[in-house]
């Protein structure tokens, strides 16, 4: 069984491309994966991830503190400005504006982990900055948002903060501790925990380019240019500024896969809980989540090839 999830997370861009089409072609087959199954699908992902992780992740921090600040600093300051760089050199609409910018001050996805250890970067890192982006994105999601989108549209800064909280923070948090009084437990659910999340992103995709297929039609070459020119600025800077730090390849690799890699899944559901009259916002979050594990994906081929020290 082990083998078969395996199989089925490394090809989490085939499922998501795929039913994302399917759902662009036939919307009436997944207009069905509303706002409530948007929420509670990526809440179990969430919880998935807390109940793979111990006490002992949060100690790992400790013992790669440059690394971990160089990090985090990166994902909530390149990734915001490149969104809100990206808006108004490309002129967009208020909802495309909106939608980069929101998915750009969202924290690193589950899937940089796995693209991490496709790329041979720094694994352990990886799963620390994912976990410490995702826990502190109740204060910087919404703070980004505000200052970068409120030009846009008005901002229910607190109303994103209390939606973060319930989102990421608390299923992560109920998962440690489940781990922690009941281990046996977390492991026997915890192993699906990456599957939960393939699965979980992979629907919310499909409801949401079900939902906002007339506007994907009509805004398609915008929406391609301006995701895929935000996740190139991800990845490029937070690799280059990691060399130019001159720390080794293996935590260039890692905080570039970071920087460059958002929680698209959050993005979606909070676009489409924030913004409802802007469908073009969800629709540039659900963008993010394919283009981001397609230029993973190739950046992993490319650096699997070639050892870290080299």
């Amino acid at each position: 069984m082990q083998r078969f999830f395996t199989w089925f997370n490394n090809l989490y861009p085939v499922w998501l491309l795929g039913l994302a089409v399917i759902a662009f072609c036939r919307p009436q087959t997944m207009l069905w994966f509303d706002k409530p199954w948007i929420f509670w699908s990526l809440a179990a992902s969430m919880l998935g991830m807390g109940l793979t992780l111990s006490l002992d992740d949060f100690k790992a921090i400790a013992r790669m503190p440059g690394s971990v600040v160089l990090g985090f600093i990166a994902q909530y300051t390149i990734m915001p400005l490149s969104g809100w760089l990206v808006a108004h050199l490309l002129g967009l609409d208020p909802g495309l504006a909106v939608g980069v910018i929101l998915v750009a001050s969202c924290p690193g996805g589950m899937a940089s982990n796995m693209i991490s250890y496709l790329a041979r970067a720094n694994v352990a890192l990886s799963v620390v900055l994912t976990l410490f982006s995702t826990l502190l994105a109740f204060i910087f999601t919404p703070t980004w948002t505000s200052a970068l989108a409120g030009k846009y549209v008005p901002v229910d800064a607190w109303g994103l903060c209390l939606s973060a909280l319930q989102l990421t923070v608390a299923p992560v948090v109920l998962g440690v501790l489940v781990r922690w009084k009941l281990p046996r437990a977390a492991d026997r659910i915890g192993a699906c925990g990456p599957t939960v999340a393939v699965l979980a992103f992979t629907l919310v995709s499909g409801g949401i380019v079900a939902a906002s297929a007339d506007a994907i039609a009509t805004h398609f070459g915008r929406l391609a240019i301006a995701t895929f020119l935000l996740h190139l600025l991800g990845f490029g800077v937070g690799y280059t500024l990691s060399k130019l730090l001159r720390y080794p390849e293996s935590v260039a690799r890692t905080v570039s896969i970071e920087v460059g890699m958002q929680n698209g899944g959050m993005a979606a559901s909070l676009a489409r809980e924030h913004f409802p009259a802007m469908p073009l916002a969800a629709a540039a979050c659900v963008f993010s989540g394919v283009l981001q594990n397609v230029i993973g994906g190739l950046l992993a081929a490319w650096w699997k090839r070639r050892t870290p020290d080299a």
